[in-house]
């Protein structure tokens, strides 16, 4: 951050003679900021006077302030020592140690000067100054207002609280007060109406604190003034953004890039390029960005980070996070402190499945920049993904049937590594039939553990028991589920698993004993144009030796992202080896449906807000060989979010389609199903952070 310093003057330090006559020249350049001949000028008059205290001040004041700092502190202690009593010269030597950066010393210093004379204007400011560059500027504040009291509103002053009021109104942006550091920032604005530099910090303080209509109205006043319309466009460009307005963003941008005059400073222009390629890539028109991003790099053998930046931001939209990871490497090559490199690296880890990379390369972050809010929300996100949580669900059901049930479930899940977690789960659930008055209950367990073979590779396990009672029957039986995750390409997964359990969809069913084998695939593709596909395919052999086959496919189109509105058409096709009198067993079943799916989902709400989803579904059946049924199905919940920790959400469902069912006869079958959930990260970081 700049600070400006006092600037002394040497006519202070000699009476009005023939050498003050000819000096006067280079009082001028020092007052005019010409300090380099001012340097050559006084070296000049030293080698004809060179014990003449005023030359030596000046000239070591030209030196300091060409950036020779290490030269000016010496000139300065070789004049302490023949003048050591000399306050004039005492305070040349305490600002020679600010423009080496010497703060400590400067600040003991200064302490020392201001114990002789605490009226002195130049060694309060110079105080100031000093507190201000170890970032104490409370008391850097506290000691420029002495200053200005000795001297009302002296310009250097001013000037010099201004930026103090910056460094203050950053330090408590970090710290998340963000009414304080507005306050700080709207005084500066009193004193230095429409200050740029106010303003921009004003926007950003907006921009990280979410109040993107106030940061639309600042970049507004810094567009006011003509220079600054695409600063202030671009502002606005990335607030909309913030504020979930893609499509405008764009626009905006747009206006922004087609401002660009001939006499644009190339660095504006660059930022007004990255803004509109940015609005490309937000609102998915990847090809128009790729296109934009290539003439950048047409005839640029060494592309500037901006650039590389750019393209990484476009391959991790697009999933290609190898190709983002590349660039993010030739970013840090290039510049280890780089913000976009370290972090931008870290969330392409992260989409990646290197979980230990990914937090290495956010605390790599935060070695360069300080309390950052993005690289420590990133790590504190990881953090709670991998920390404890369990969930518990309540269940109540019931069908035209006249069956009813209520459930309890109960799962955990406790990683002791980004790679190893252990899993558990606990389910009662109870099951009657008013009609028939027969009734049971059952106590499912499940313990197995998750482990990370690969970043694309994931084996879970889980072993168990059920136990089923009712008047008729008791028994136990062995549950299994197991499964491999994988993702063999960019946008698609693959899972592939065995699960053994118990037909337990009604009392009857229960007292039945049926165990069910389960060979599992489901397969899932995104694509980057918005299309998307699902399919499951079930095959299971039972212990009553029959077997089942169930395909069952979908594909959708997302129409919206926030939030997220996608339509599509599902399709579904089971068959039977055999057809039993106790549960549904066509020799062959097709439905096709239409819906339509609303959803915020709760990993995109923020802490205190809503979340909540729906489901909309209609279409036809055909059982056998008869005619056609029409189809219905509602899916519905709400949530809320209390903290990054807590969450609850009710939810509903009804269907009539009958591969919903498993009683036999299922022509105009209806199930209905609401409960209530909660989930709670119970421990506050991870196990292995301990």
């Amino acid at each position: 951050m700049k600070y400006i310093f006092t600037t002394l003057f040497c006519v202070f330090f000699f009476s009005l003679n023939t050498l003050c006559q000819d000096m006067k020249e280079g009082f001028t350049y020092l007052e005019t900021g010409k300090y380099k001949k001012a340097e050559v000028f006084f070296n000049e008059v030293l080698k004809d006077y060179p014990t003449n205290k005023t030359a030596r001040l000046c000239y070591g004041r030209a030196v300091g302030l060409n950036g020779n700092s290490a030269k000016a502190v010496g000139i300065f202690t070789d004049l302490l020592k023949d003048y050591p009593a000399d306050f004039e010269v005492k305070l040349n030597y305490a600002e020679s140690l600010l423009w080496s950066k010497n703060y400590k010393d400067a600040k003991v210093y200064y302490e020392k000067l201001l114990q002789e004379n605490d009226k002195s204007f130049a060694a309060l400011l110079g105080y100031a100054n000093t507190l201000s560059n170890l970032k104490e500027y409370e008391n850097a504040l506290i000691n420029v207002d002495k200053a200005l009291a000795v001297s009302p509103g002296n310009n250097n002053a001013l000037v010099s609280k201004k930026y103090m009021r910056l460094g203050l109104s950053s330090a408590k942006v970090k710290t998340q007060e963000y009414k304080k550091a507005e306050a700080l920032l709207k005084e500066n604005l009193v004193t230095f109406k429409n200050d740029k530099e106010t303003l921009l910090n004003l926007a950003n303080l907006y921009l990280i604190s979410n109040q993107t209509d106030k940061a639309k109205e600042t970049y507004e006043i810094i567009g006011e003034n003509p220079a600054d319309l695409l600063t202030s466009l671009n502002g606005i460009a990335l607030s909309y953004h913030l504020a979930e307005d893609d499509k405008t963003a764009l626009k905006i941008s747009e206006k922004s890039l087609n401002s660009i005059k001939e006499n644009t400073s190339k660095t504006l222009k660059n930022q007004t390029i990255e803004r509109y390629i940015q609005a490309l890539i937000w609102n998915k028109k990847y090809s128009a960005a790729e296109n934009e991003i290539q003439k950048l790099l047409e005839n640029n053998s060494t592309p500037e980070n901006w650039i590389l930046s750019l393209r990484a931001t476009l391959n991790i939209y697009k999933s290609d996070f190898k190709k983002s990871i590349a660039d993010y490497n030739s970013i840090l090559q290039k510049d280890s402190a780089s913000f976009d490199g370290n972090l931008g690296k870290a969330n392409a880890f992260k989409a990646s499945g290197y979980y230990t990379k990914a937090y290495k390369s956010a605390e790599n972050t935060l070695t360069f920049y300080d309390d950052q809010k993005d690289a420590k929300n990133f790590i504190k996100q990881l953090d709670l993904s991998f920390t404890p949580h369990l969930e518990t669900k309540y269940s109540y059901s019931y069908d035209n049937g006249n069956n009813k049930a209520n459930a309890f479930d109960f799962k955990t899940e406790i990683p002791f590594s980004t790679k190893f977690k252990i899993l558990a789960n606990y389910n009662y659930r109870t099951t009657k039939n008013s009609v028939t008055a027969v009734e049971a209950t059952t106590n499912n367990i499940l313990l197995g553990a998750s482990y990370q073979l690969l970043n694309n590779l994931t084996l879970k396990a889980n072993f168990g028991a059920t136990k089923s009672e009712s008047a008729q029957e008791s028994y136990t039986q062995l549950l299994t589920d197991i499964s491999l995750n994988i993702k063999p390409f960019k946008l698609q997964n693959l899972e592939i698993g065995y699960k053994r359990d118990i037909q337990n969809f009604n009392a009857a069913l229960l007292n039945d004993q049926i165990v069910q084998n389960n060979i599992i695939a489901n397969y899932s593709l995104n694509t980057n144009f918005n299309l998307g596909w699902f399919t499951q395919y079930y095959y299971t052999w039972q212990s009553d030796e029959n077997s089942r086959n169930l395909l069952f496919t979908s594909l959708y189109y997302n129409i919206f992202s926030k939030p997220s509105v996608k339509a599509g058409v599902n399709y579904q096709n089971i068959s039977f080896k055999e057809k039993r009198g106790n549960y549904f067993s066509p020799s062959k079943f097709n439905a096709v449906e239409l819906f339509i799916n609303l959803i915020k989902d709760e990993t995109a709400a923020k802490n205190k807000e809503w979340f909540y989803g729906l489901t909309a579904a209609t279409g036809l059946q055909y059982i056998e060989d008869d005619d056609s049924l029409s189809t219905y199905r509602i899916d519905a919940k709400l949530g809320y979010k209390f903290s990054d920790r807590a969450l609850i959400n009710i939810y509903g469902l009804q269907s009539n389609i009958a591969s919903a069912v498993a009683t036999a006869g299922s022509t105009g079958f209806t199930y209905t199903e609401f409960g209530l959930r909660f989930k709670w990260i119970f421990l506050k970081k991870p196990i292995y952070k301990k």
